[in-house]
């Protein structure tokens, strides 16, 4: 196996140490790539087996995360993704609430009001954890048939992803395809389309699966980045600013079920995504990405393959991988952050999940009156 992997300690130090650009720099859009369940060791994974090079490598800027979510020392998609899309900590299952069931407000609903155009991608339903937490508010997670019924009436201009049997298919009996587009929506439960059969719709909706999309190896193929690229274009028509979450949903589910295979497949895939932002946002010039996870899922680790000496000693070798799991669940491991463009550099150190909400606040002076 040829080895493209340098230390990723070295490219931590190297690239953190380097600038990009001045702190001062505030993005006019921003791109956030979440890669499920992701922690360095999925990422570590690129540099051994995918046979292109590798686009983590390509930032300047890097840190970690904590994850804990309010209650628990291990967080799911639900909270954590509520602390990047509203800047709080909350409890386990929870979407865009606290405790309490205070409903907090999101990005989404904070940049809307300065006209910013705002979009969705995922390789799960759009109801699901990660992206419902940008615009519902939902004291439990699998509330999916109230969280599409929300996603109806929110403030998103663009979305992809599956789960259209929470619009249409639903114990209630509402069609929510018809709510869609009485929103604005202009609706597709096909394919993906080109931006010119698309950019003169006020909204756009896709919704390709009747839940999940299918895995890379059913043949996905590259929806998790045409659909991401298809957004951009979408929402930054007349050079609009716009803010776009991204999510690369089923590495995650690689890792709860154990399948190395799967998992690598799904990292590789978002590994593209990242290269294919890389490219907008270094010719746009004022597109901050950042590129995290919630959590890391499964206790990934890269182990040498394990073999017998003729003495019948069992040794792990160093010459050959074998991907290795320690649970079934999440693990509680500090969570990397790479950020390119302007205000890159605010995102190294390490620091709480819930700051990526609040520095992106900040840069960009979403929230200020």
């Amino acid at each position: 196996m040829h080895i493209k992997f340098y230390s990723l300690f070295t490219l931590l130090f190297f690239y953190s140490c380097s600038e990009y650009s001045p702190a001062s720099e505030r993005p006019k859009n921003v791109i956030l790539l979440i890669s499920d369940g992701t922690g360095l060791s999925q990422i570590s994974s690129a540099y051994f087996y995918k046979e292109s090079e590798v686009n983590y490598s390509r930032f300047q800027h890097i840190g970690l995360i904590t994850t804990s979510s309010s209650i628990e020392d291990i967080t799911d998609s639900a909270a954590s993704a509520t602390a990047f899309s509203c800047g709080q900590k909350t409890y386990n299952g929870a979407i865009g609430v606290l405790e309490d069931s205070k409903q907090l407000e999101n990005i989404v609903e904070i940049a809307s009001l300065k006209g910013v155009k705002t979009g969705l991608v995922a390789t799960s339903s759009i109801t699901h954890a990660t992206p419902a937490c940008f615009y519902a508010h939902v004291s439990d997670r699998d509330y999916e048939d109230e969280i599409a019924l929300q996603l109806t009436k929110s403030e998103i201009d663009y979305f992809a992803g599956g789960g259209e049997k929470f619009f249409n298919q639903r114990a209630d009996g509402l069609n929510l395809i018809d709510s869609l587009q009485s929103n604005g929506f202009t609706t597709n439960t096909s394919a993906l389309t080109s931006f010119d059969k698309i950019k003169s719709n006020t909204k756009q909706a896709f919704l390709l699966g009747a839940e999940d999309m299918p895995k890379m190896s059913e043949g996905r193929g590259d929806f998790l980045s045409e659909a991401t690229l298809l957004g951009v274009q979408f929402l930054h028509q007349n050079n609009t600013p716009f803010f776009l979450m991204s999510e690369g949903s089923q590495i995650d589910w690689a890792g709860h079920d154990n399948d190395a295979p799967y998992l690598i497949s799904e990292l590789i895939d978002f590994d593209e995504l990242i290269g294919a932002v890389l490219d907008f946002a270094a010719q746009d010039g004022e597109t901050l990405v950042v590129v995290t996870s919630d959590h890391e899922t499964g206790g990934f680790t890269l182990s040498g393959a394990p073999y017998r000496t003729s003495e019948g000693k069992i040794y792990d070798s160093y010459n050959k991988l074998d991907p290795r799991f320690s649970t079934g669940g999440h693990s509680a491991t500090l969570i990397p952050v790479f950020a390119y463009g302007p205000g890159a550099a605010q995102f190294s150190g390490v620091y709480d999940n819930t700051d990526i909400f609040h520095k992106i606040i900040e840069l960009t002076e979403w929230g200020m009156d």
